[in-house]
C-alpha cells in the first residue's frame, strides 16, 4: 500500500460524494486535505488519471444538453492551452512548499466569493472567455482545481441546472484531457503518483452515486454551502501552517490567518442561513 493511502482513500471517498451531488468538488475537497501530508507533484497526476475519466463520466450523462451549448464555451476551451501549457511548467520547477501556499491562496478567495453568493453576469462573455480559460488551465494544470472559478462563472451566467453540468463536464474534461497529455509529456507520471490511482477509483465508483442520491434528499444550495464552508476552513488551516513552516511568520500569530477565515466564513453562514429563515412578504 502506497504511504497515505488510507487517508486518500477516506478523502476522495467524501470529495467524490459532493462532486456526485454538485457535479463538482471533487479536487477542491481532495487537494486542500491531502496537501496537508503529500505534495501537488505527487497528488497532481494521480488525480488527473481519476478525473479524465470522471469528467468524461459527467459529459455523457448530459450529453444531449451539450449540442446546445458547446459552441458557447469553446472559447474557454481554446484559451485553456496555453495555461495548461505555463502551468505545467511551473510544477515541475516550483519548490513543493510554495506550491502548496500558491495553490492555498489562490482558492481561499474563489472559495469565498461563492460561499458570499457572488454574482455578476459578464456581458462580453466570448471575449472574456478565452482570457478566463487560460486563468483556469493555469490553476488547473497547478493544482488539479478549477470547479470553484468555473461554477462561479456559470452561475453568473444563468445557466440551468443539466446546462451548468454540461458545461462544466466539457470544459473539466478538456482541461483534464489536455493537461494529462502535457504532464506526460513533461514526465510528471512518476510510479508513486500513478500508484496512488487504483486506491482512489473505488472511492468514486462508491461516492458519485452516494452523492446524486444524497442531494435529491437535500435542498442543494444549503448542501453547496455548508461544503463550501468545510472547505474554507482546510484551507485556512493549511495556509497558516505553511505560513508558520515557511517562517513568513514564524510565530503562532500565523493562525490568526485561520482566525479571520472561521470568522469571515462564520460572518458569510450567519447571513446565509438567516436568510433562509427569514419570511418573504406575502
Amino acid at each position: 500500500m502506497p504511504a497515505h493511502a488510507a487517508e486518500l482513500i477516506l478523502i476522495t471517498l467524501g470529495a467524490a460524494t459532493i462532486n456526485g451531488a454538485l457535479g463538482y468538488g471533487f479536487s477542491s475537497i481532495t487537494v486542500p486535505i491531502a496537501l496537508l501530508f503529500m505534495s501537488n507533484r505527487t497528488l497532481n497526476p494521480a488525480l488527473i488519471l481519476i478525473e479524465v475519466p470522471l469528467n468524461a463520466w459527467v459529459l455523457w450523462v448530459h450529453r444531449d444538453v451539450l449540442r446546445h451549448i458547446w459552441r458557447r464555451f469553446l472559447p474557454m476551451v481554446i484559451g485553456l492551452v496555453p495555461g495548461v501549457v505555463v502551468g505545467t511548467l511551473l510544477v515541475s520547477r516550483i519548490s513543493p512548499d510554495w506550491m502548496k501556499l500558491g495553490t492555498y491562496a489562490v482558492i481561499l478567495p474563489v472559495i469565498l466569493f461563492q460561499a458570499a453568493g457572488f454574482r455578476r453576469p459578464v456581458q462580453n462573455e466570448r471575449a472574456i472567455a478565452v482570457g478566463f480559460g487560460g486563468g483556469v488551465g493555469l490553476l488547473y494544470s497547478l493544482t488539479t482545481i478549477s470547479g470553484p472559478p468555473l461554477a462561479m462563472w456559470l452561475n453568473n451566467q444563468g445557466l440551468a441546472k443539466r446546462e451548468f453540468r454540461a458545461a462544466l463536464g466539457f470544459v473539466r474534461l478538456a482541461e483534464s484531457s489536455m493537461t494529462a497529455i502535457a504532464y506526460f509529456s513533461s514526465g510528471l507520471f512518476t510510479s508513486s503518483s500513478v500508484a496512488l490511482a487504483p486506491w482512489i477509483f473505488p472511492s468514486v465508483l462508491i461516492g458519485v452515486p452516494i452523492g446524486a442520491r444524497l442531494i435529491q434528499a437535500s435542498r442543494p444550495e444549503t448542501f453547496r454551502r455548508v461544503c463550501m464552508s468545510f472547505d474554507a476552513w482546510i484551507v485556512g488551516f493549511g495556509l497558516s501552517r505553511l505560513i508558520h513552516d515557511l517562517k513568513i511568520i514564524p510565530t503562532n500569530a500565523a493562525y490568526l490567518v485561520l482566525l479571520a477565515v472561521v470568522a469571515v466564513d462564520a460572518w458569510l453562514l450567519y447571513r446565509f442561513f438567516a436568510r433562509r429563515l427569514t419570511p418573504r412578504p406575502v
